[in-house]
């Protein structure tokens, strides 16, 4: 038995050993996660999520924080007409799951002004995925179902380049140098 375990031992340490010293992933491309902690800005990378939605693709300029720490992109029909936000923050769900929510698979559903809504709690937080402009139920429910943690490689794909900090101040022309700071109104030549 002993030698069974030694065995074990020698096959895994290797297999330890590999996971010390710097943070990169993936197989065929290095994915520094302070690099990715950087893009994220202020959602926290255990709330970044993505989903797969036929007909449909992440709409770059909508990726960001929600909430405090939390993750949010909308993915647009790209025939026109449907978007499903999907979003990511800290939080539970009640054992009944919400005001006026009906429980449908692992999920639960609401619906409010012709928006379909889905919702699952997991690990500390809360998944949300609401459709609205013609997404239909079955849309939402489908992105819903594929709603996942994203992989370092998927990240890497949906997070903005990184912004970078102390960036040069813009001045303003309508703001005067004394009193309260409120703009000028006044009119001008052509006005």
């Amino acid at each position: 038995m002993r030698h069974g375990v030694r065995r074990a031992a020698a096959v895994l340490l290797p297999l330890v050993l590999a996971g010390c010293g710097t943070e990169t992933f993936g197989a065929s491309k290095d994915i520094d996660r302070a690099e990715l902690k950087k893009r994220a800005g202020e959602s926290a990378l255990e709330h970044v999520y993505v989903t797969e939605i036929p007909g449909f693709t992440l709409a770059a300029q909508s990726v960001g924080v929600i909430g405090d720490d939390g993750f949010s992109g909308t993915y647009v029909s790209t025939g026109g007409g449907g978007q499903v936000q999907l979003s990511v923050d800290r939080g539970t769900l009640p054992a009944d799951g919400c005001a006026g929510c009906t429980k449908d698979g692992d999920h639960w559903y609401s619906s409010a002004n012709g928006d379909s809504a889905y919702l699952r709690a997991e690990s500390g937080h809360v998944v949300r995925l609401t459709g609205s402009g013609g997404a239909d139920r079955a849309t939402v429910k489908a992105a819903a179902e594929k709603a996942h943690h994203a992989s370092p490689e998927e990240m890497d794909e949906v997070l903005p380049e990184a912004r970078s900090q102390g960036g040069a101040v813009v001045e303003r022309g309508d703001l005067p140098p004394v009193g309260d700071g409120a703009p000028r109104n006044d009119v001008g030549a052509s006005g």
